[in-house]
């Protein structure tokens, strides 16, 4: 049943490619991508997937206010199955800040490096997965889908996007199953506890995420919850929308997020320009995308802005973007962003490159 099971799990994790999806899997649901090509079609013999070091690296050059800043990064990403039904997963980020002196000379920085998660799944049932240790927050869906620079559409993150999205160490519930042919129900619940260990540093929290999807027309909407159990005991609410047209190649989201350290939105939208019949070789791998967002200032915004990278006033925001897609694992990406607050307005320009990659640590047997 091991093996079956497995097949099941992978056959649901990797659709079948529709529309600008087919590059953006996430999570689990691209691990286990990763195991499946690791795994024969058909085969009399058991199937052993091996372990996977995959990722992402990217360089890109970054422009505010007139400040340049080079930032290359890169982000390991492994993946352990042991059997049939536990999975071992780890992500690490390691990025540079480097700047020239204002009196001029060679750029100069610091290379940061965090752990993004370090967890341990099983895969109790085909509703369930059982998660501990360190687990990327599923709060809202920008964390979890489309943090990684490959899969992301515009570099910049979105202005509310250190609303309850912090590391948790602790325990998570997740799965999803189809309450009927036109509606499937997907959902997180998790706990963490507090810890101030240096690269762990996580809150007392409880929290959960509930989505709906419908196949039909490909719309996806979702509620998240969050519970601070320490200090202040605050909420955090979000809600999230997704939507993919089966007559265009568009990718449209949107976020909006709600705390004591404030409150925003934003709205993306990604059109593939594979349907333009002019230079059509060139068009169906050129992206281009838009976001509108904006962010409000809350009752604790000035005491934990600049720990967290909120703005410190009331900010609005526009970027538009241009992706064109090498081959498949290499992207080009430029945008440009003008922001608009109280503080000043000012430019934003980021051009860069993002370099997708998988290597099995060993052979299937």
């Amino acid at each position: 049943m091991g093996n079956k099971f497995l097949k099941y799990l992978l056959k649901s994790a990797c659709p079948r490619p529709q529309a600008s999806a087919w590059r953006k899997p996430a999570g689990l649901g691209l691990l286990l991508c990763l195991v499946s090509t690791l795994l024969p079609a058909q085969s009399s013999s058991p199937e052993h997937p091996v372990p996977i070091l995959t990722g992402n690296a990217g360089f890109f050059t970054n422009v505010e206010a007139g400040h340049t800043e080079l930032v290359p990064e890169i982000n390991p990403l492994l993946l352990i199955p042991l059997g049939d039904r536990w999975l071992i997963e780890s992500r690490a980020e390691f990025e540079g800040e480097f700047q020239r002196p204002k009196g001029g000379g060679p750029y100069g920085g610091k290379v940061g490096n965090e752990l993004d998660y370090l967890q341990v799944d099983y895969i109790a049932s085909r509703y369930v997965t059982i998660t501990a240790g360190r687990f990327l927050t599923p709060f809202g869906i920008y964390n979890e889908r489309l943090y990684p620079i490959w899969i992301r559409d515009l570099q910049p993150l979105p202005l509310i996007f250190p609303i309850a999205t912090g590391p948790s160490d602790g325990l998570m519930l997740r799965g999803g199953f189809s309450v009927n042919p036109k509606i499937n129900l997907n959902y997180a619940a998790y706990f963490s506890t507090q810890s101030n260990l240096h690269k762990l540093e996580s809150d007392r929290l409880v929290g959960g995420r509930v989505g709906f999807f419908l196949p039909g027309p490909r719309i996806e909407l979702g509620f998240s919850w969050q519970k601070l159990l320490q200090e202040e005991r605050k909420n955090s609410v979000g809600f999230h929308f997704a939507w993919q047209p089966t007559s265009l190649p568009l990718n449209l989201r949107s976020e909006y997020a709600r705390s004591d350290n404030g409150s925003g939105y934003w709205l993306e939208a990604a059109y593939r320009l594979s349907q333009v019949g002019t230079w059509n070789k060139v068009m169906r791998r050129t992206e281009v995308v838009g976001r509108a967002q904006q962010f409000f200032v809350g009752p604790n915004t000035a005491d934990v802005a600049e720990e967290y990278g909120l703005p410190e006033v009331n900010t609005r925001q526009a970027d538009f973007g241009l992706n064109y897609y090498l081959h498949d694992g290499l992207k080009a990406t430029a945008s440009y962003g003008r922001q608009f607050s109280a503080d000043g307005n000012s430019n934003l320009w980021t051009v860069g490159i993002a370099y997708r990659f998988a290597f099995p640590l060993g052979r299937a047997q």
